[in-house]
């Protein structure tokens, strides 16, 4: 876990840099894993649609600011939403950065007054730590929701809240 740095989840900095370098280097990933018929990550102009809240989590280090990572929560319908572009930094991997922005969706989720959670991930080898920490916060595998299609590369996971 990060311990003794100072943490801020900050709500949009989508114009910020260090947030547009995380999020390219997001779907360069996702873009390496599959095919671009599979590849769900939206982007800077789909993070900004008004269905969509975009956080991202900042540590203080010597007057400085670095992005340990980033999550966005997609309303789909008044009961359900979504999670998306959830990313850890490289520099802040296996740190506690995913759990901490996943346990703040949840929130804003449960506080929003959502029903059900869910997401979209892979479900090549690369993508088997986001599965697991999903798991570990109550998400069960489901099959397609809202428009997506049933896809060899793709794994839907769903939360009752």
């Amino acid at each position: 876990m990060i311990k003794d740095k100072p943490m801020q989840i900050k709500c949009g900095q989508l114009d910020n840099s260090q947030v547009l370098a995380l999020l390219t280097a997001h779907h360069e990933d996702m873009a390496s894993h599959s095919p671009p018929e599979s590849v769900h990550a939206l982007d800077v102009s789909g993070l900004e649609s008004k269905a969509v809240t975009f956080w991202s989590l900042w540590t203080s280090q010597q007057q400085s600011e670095r992005l340990a990572g980033c999550g966005a929560l997609k309303q789909l319908d008044l009961k359900h939403a979504e999670i998306k572009s959830m990313r850890t930094s490289a520099d802040f991997l296996r740190q506690g950065v995913a759990q901490q922005l996943l346990t703040h969706i949840i929130a804003e989720a449960k506080s929003r007054g959502y029903q059900r959670l869910s997401l979209e991930t892979g479900t090549m080898a690369a993508f088997l730590p986001a599965k697991n920490l999903y798991q570990q916060f109550g998400f069960k595998e489901c099959p397609p929701f809202a428009d997506y299609q049933l896809d060899p590369y793709s794994c839907f996971m769903t939360k009752s809240l």
